[in-house]
């Protein structure tokens, strides 16, 4: 048995057991022998087969869609890290999962960067720069330094493929580029159908003909840290040590952070 669908079926079974029925609308009754909820009480919360949930429960090889699991998510009144385990263990994209809600940053994350003395930044699903400190402004002079305008926030890939500065600033432009855009698939390997970042993968290639170059060559490897080299138009050349944290409660945040070398 697949030890994911063994642990998707031990989990669902804990969350089955670990309520009353009075909660779920089901009386309890003397002779009931199941604690928590029966089999076919949740399949019936749910509006899918017993069954077929009764599979999912013992691990056999079914095919759960995300509808039938957001529906499972509701009916057994999940929480959101609960549910976030549920659809990892299934292998399944939350259909309600929202973008903008998943980037919004905690006031506490955004008020540690004021006390951080070095260049640090926080990045997005897709690499918007969501918030960031004053030494980041003053090292990414022209960029970070200038008010935002709309809705739109920096985003670290139109920077680097976009901005004509950026060719200069870059130290090895071309060598940091590439993996910048391979460390991006890596990381949105199992977000390449979202519609924000099609789109932006869209304009990139369209703007870029370096960018859609490496793209298309669909390298990847994991966001690792390291020596980064800027050629500053007032310091000149500086160098840091780069380390990017991803918070506990939302993983799919970047804490970067650049200590000067």
């Amino acid at each position: 048995m697949d030890n994911r669908r063994k642990e998707l079926g031990e989990f669902l079974l804990a969350l089955r057991q670990r309520g009353t029925p009075e909660e779920f609308g089901f009386p309890s009754g003397a002779r009931r022998r199941t604690e928590g909820l029966r089999r076919e009480e949740v399949a019936q919360l749910a509006g899918i087969s017993a069954t077929w949930y009764t599979w999912i429960e013992q691990g056999r090889e079914v095919n759960i869609s995300s509808e039938a699991l957001d529906r499972l998510a509701q009916a057994l009144k999940l929480s959101r890290t609960e549910r976030a385990y549920l659809f990892d263990m299934a292998d399944r994209r939350d259909p309600r999962a929202s973008a903008a809600e998943e980037d919004a940053v905690p006031e506490t994350l955004v008020s540690m960067l004021d006390n951080i003395n070095i260049p640090a930044y926080i990045m997005g699903r897709t690499w918007d720069l969501l918030a960031w400190n004053h030494a980041a402004e003053v090292l990414f002079t022209g960029w970070l330094d200038k008010p935002v305008v709309g809705d739109s926030a920096p985003n670290l890939l139109r920077y680097v493929f976009q901005n004509p500065d950026a060719k200069q600033f870059v130290v090895n432009w071309e060598v940091r580029a590439r993996r910048l855009v391979a460390e991006f698939r890596a990381d949105c390997r199992s977000r390449l159908e979202e519609p924000e970042l099609q789109r932006l993968v869209a304009e990139l290639s369209q703007t870029s003909p370096e960018f859609e170059h490496f793209w298309k060559q669909h390298d990847v490897l994991e966001r690792q840290g390291g020596p980064r080299e800027f050629n500053h138009p007032q310091l000149g050349i500086i160098g840091y040590h780069q380390v990017t944290l991803r918070p506990v409660e939302q993983e799919q945040l970047k804490l970067v952070l650049l200590q000067p070398s």
